[in-house]
């Protein structure tokens, strides 16, 4: 749900925030926590929660801007600026959905059973148009396996799940034990951080305000999900 007012520094938007209320946001605000949710799914291994309402609020700032655009004279340094502005939103904006879509097709058996598997009341983590979007390419996906490898198996061999083909091939899933760079926006006490070896034992650290670490995704994925650190 989104708001405009006539004027872009006094466009307040609203949308949903981590905790399930709205969130009030001015057009710099929004901006900004697109562009943090852009870091954070450009450097995650795993697919995050989609900010659709919040795509939706940028798309319409976008329209906003390119309205203010047509009203600025031709040949007014004002123009070239504001239409840098807009380029380099709608550049973060397609990256941010481009990393999203990269992922449903890389993931999309483990993507879907997740989706499946999701307690009614839980927030999804795909949108309905990623929703769609993930059920076509496994349909077409099958379909394809179907007709260059399946038909020409045994019969009892021509049928085939992918969302339970993990069980028996290697269906390919995030690697949640990679190594990201990260940034604390906030001070946390007593992370535990698994050992990498045998021989180590896991151990606890404290993360201060400002600092940055390169740690497992695994141990700081909450954080990530918290806003508590920001992926850089």
């Amino acid at each position: 749900m989104s708001n405009a007012i006539s004027d872009d520094h006094d466009a307040s938007y609203m949308s949903g925030g981590d905790d399930g209320q709205e969130d009030v946001m001015t057009p710099s605000e929004l901006i900004g926590n697109l562009e943090e949710a852009w870091l954070n799914e450009k450097f995650s291994p795993e697919l995050l929660e989609n900010k659709s309402e919040r795509v939706e609020c940028v798309m319409e700032q976008l329209t906003h801007m390119e309205a203010n655009l047509q009203r600025v004279r031709k040949g007014d340094m004002k123009a070239s600026v504001h239409r840098m502005e807009i380029d380099r939103i709608r550049y973060v904006l397609s990256s941010y959905l481009r990393s999203r879509l990269q992922k449903i097709e890389k993931f999309f058996p483990h993507v879907l059973e997740k989706e499946k598997s999701r307690v009614e009341g839980d927030t999804s983590f795909l949108s309905p148009e990623e929703f769609a979007f993930a059920k076509e390419y496994l349909a077409n996906t099958e379909t394809y396996l179907k007709a260059v490898a399946l038909k020409h198996m045994p019969p009892n061999l021509q049928t085939v799940d992918m969302l339970k083909a993990g069980e028996a091939w290697q269906v390919p899933e995030p690697c949640l034990d990679s190594f990201v760079f990260l940034r604390v926006r906030a001070r946390q006490d007593n992370i535990l951080v698994e050992p990498e070896t045998d021989d180590q034992r896991e151990y606890v650290v404290d993360l201060d305000e400002g600092s940055q670490h390169l740690m497992r995704y695994r141990t700081i994925a909450p954080l990530v999900s918290s806003g508590v650190v920001q992926l850089i």
